[in-house]
């Protein structure tokens, strides 16, 4: 049991050192608000995986044990079992785009971006798979692929990061595999903001065209607001006025990130920073909206 123990410890140090256990150790972990109720429905959950996974230490169960932990706050737990996982399943793009994600998670933005790119290049040439969703919609339809995830991540990484040039090529790639509406809409959303913030106004606003009162999603709505605000048919005003004094919800640090953003694109940046200011009050820390709202607030002028 000891060497078995050793061997796990060894293999666990080599492949964190592999994506940067500098960063990995150094990171801050902050927990999500959860009621008492879902608390206890996340830990059950993560109980009967951990219990799977012990039994039957296949990829699929990694992956789900890591998302379980990842639900709870525990990140750190998360990344740590698929980098065990990764050394016995190096091959298995799954296991980077699950890393990556909770990389991002804990900002080691350069770490998770060279998970993704290693993902995809796992995927090149295969035919694409629908990724189960670990938190169902209300119509219990999964939204997304594997192959659409390793390039929105990508995409977001190296927008969080400032490399503008390739989260647009990420994106780019990204909207061939976003088919369905909730992915079209979610993909589209990150690409016209770094067109825009790239200077790219008239192909940014190209993309909007599909999205008229006619399109519908399923759960990405906050989304879906926004390319209403940037196609001119809701006001960025009114849309505010719905997000409080803090974010206290994804939707409303998503919506909150994407506001902040368009008042900066018409050039009234002292409301473009009070509102990153009001996202990251808010109890979103994780939310791929704080994240961006603490970024943009870090690289913010200093008087």
């Amino acid at each position: 049991m000891r060497s078995l123990t050793v061997a796990i410890f060894l293999l666990s140090a080599f492949t964190l050192t592999s994506f940067g256990q500098e960063c990995y150790e150094q990171a801050k972990e902050v927990a999500p608000t959860l009621s008492k109720e879902t608390a206890l429905k996340y830990s059950e959950a993560l109980e009967k995986t951990a219990i799977a996974n012990v039994s039957d230490p296949s990829v699929d169960n990694a992956i789900w044990y890591a998302r379980r932990k990842g639900y709870l706050g525990k990140y750190k737990d998360a990344i740590e079992a698929l980098t065990i996982t990764i050394g016995k399943h190096p091959n298995d793009p799954r296991l980077y785009r699950h890393r990556g994600h909770r990389l991002i998670t804990l900002r080691c933005f350069d770490d998770a971006i060279r998970d993704f790119e290693k993902a995809a290049k796992l995927v090149k040439g295969k035919p694409d798979e629908v990724e189960p969703d670990g938190l169902p919609n209300a119509r219990n339809i999964p939204t997304s692929t594997l192959q659409s995830n390793i390039w929105y991540h990508l995409g977001l990484a190296y927008y969080l990061k400032g490399d503008l040039k390739r989260a647009a090529r990420a994106y780019k790639e990204c909207m061939k595999v976003s088919k369905n509406n909730d992915m079209l809409a979610a993909t589209t959303h990150w690409y016209y903001m770094t067109l825009r913030r790239l200077g790219k106004h008239d192909e940014a606003k190209k993309l909007l065209d599909p999205f008229d009162s006619k399109f519908e999603v399923i759960e990405n709505d906050d989304y879906l607001k926004l390319l209403r605000l940037y196609r001119g048919d809701l006001k960025a005003d009114d849309l505010a006025k719905t997000l409080g004094d803090k974010s206290a919800t994804l939707g409303s640090a998503s919506l909150g990130y994407g506001i902040g953003n368009w008042y900066h694109y018409i050039g009234e940046t002292e409301k473009s920073f009070a509102i990153f200011e009001r996202v990251t009050a808010g109890d979103q820390w994780a939310s791929f909206g704080y994240i961006a709202a603490e970024a943009e607030l870090a690289r913010k002028p200093r008087k």
